[in-house]
């Protein structure tokens, strides 16, 4: 007697993923209040390992603190630790650097992202 077939329905690694960053997700983009000049010191939670000091200020440091509070934040840290207008102005190259699911999630959430990388690649 042969056994029934059985198939189960397993989400792949990257929608997972997805999901996750998307719960994280400010409401919308103007929520992004955190500092555009400074230094910005971000919590353990955070910045778990290796850097934690930022200077917003130098390109190079703004798009550190921005790869690590987009990967590791949670809402509250996004809210505070963010700029809707940096974000924006940096979204072209930061959007190279960072996950493809942290990248998908946003993009997908935020049209305006997308519109701010066609803008800078015309």
């Amino acid at each position: 007697m042969a056994e029934p077939s059985v198939s189960f329905s397993v989400p792949n690694a990257f929608d997972m993923l997805c999901a996750q960053y998307t719960k994280r997700l400010p409401a919308r983009l103007e929520d992004l209040t955190g500092p555009a000049h400074g230094t910005l010191d971000l919590p353990p939670h955070v910045a778990w390992s290796g850097r934690r000091s930022y200077a917003l200020d130098q390109p190079r440091s703004r798009m550190g603190l921005y790869r690590t509070v987009l990967a590791e934040g949670r809402r509250q840290d996004l809210i505070d630790f963010l700029n809707r207008d940096l974000l924006l102005a940096q979204w072209p190259v930061l959007r190279t650097l960072i996950s493809r699911s942290v990248r998908h999630a946003w993009e997908a959430a935020f049209p305006e992202l997308t519109a701010a990388r066609a803008t800078t690649a015309a």
